[in-house]
């Protein structure tokens, strides 16, 4: 690149990305972050993350890991299940079913596993097909008791019905997750 306007093209190039579709087809999928790849917590000595629910109607979700730490929210459900994704001392870092992060007591925390319900109104299958007859209605921020999951449906018990949702309409089940 001699000539000046050769120089400024140049440069050009050399700052400019190719674009997407420029990129081989067969190029190996990223690699999943550290955060997305399971470990274990270095206290409890469980699986991170992992679902869990909250034990009282009302936890603070606090900004870092201790009393000091301002307040940042509090919920006031109880049963509500939160994904564990960190562990410091007595404290749990988790995250809720809207993506808001913080942290909370171990004693606010029991290892019951809950589902809430998403998206829309859902029906609660008699079976685990989706020509199962409906038992129920349940509307959207329902919490149910999950009694187990298999091959993308799992099985709730709400208010004594015992029934199946499909496991992308409700929240604490990883995709294809199975739970006994």
């Amino acid at each position: 690149c001699a000539l000046p306007i050769l120089q400024v093209f140049c440069l050009l190039a050399v700052l400019t990305p190719w674009p997407a579709a420029a990129q081989s087809q067969d190029a190996p999928p990223s690699t999943p972050t550290a955060e997305a790849a399971p470990r274990i917590g270095p206290i409890s000595g469980l699986a991170l993350p992992r679902y869990v629910a909250l034990r009282a109607s009302e936890v603070n979700l606090r900004t870092g890991p201790g009393l000091r730490y301002p307040i940042d929210w509090v919920y006031k459900r109880s049963g509500m299940p939160v994904e564990v994704v960190d562990e410091f001392e007595t404290w749990r870092r988790i995250r809720d079913w809207e993506g808001s992060i913080g942290w909370v007591h171990q004693n606010m925390l029991t290892g019951d596993r809950r589902a809430l319900v998403v998206g829309k109104q859902r029906l609660l299958r008699r079976s685990p097909e989706d020509r199962a007859a409906g038992l129920a209605l349940l509307e959207p921020g329902v919490i149910a008791r999950l009694t187990r999951c298999a091959g993308g449906w799992c099985q709730l018990k709400v208010k004594g019905i015992e029934g199946w949702l499909r496991e992308d309409e409700i929240y604490s089940v990883k995709p294809g997750e199975n739970v006994r």
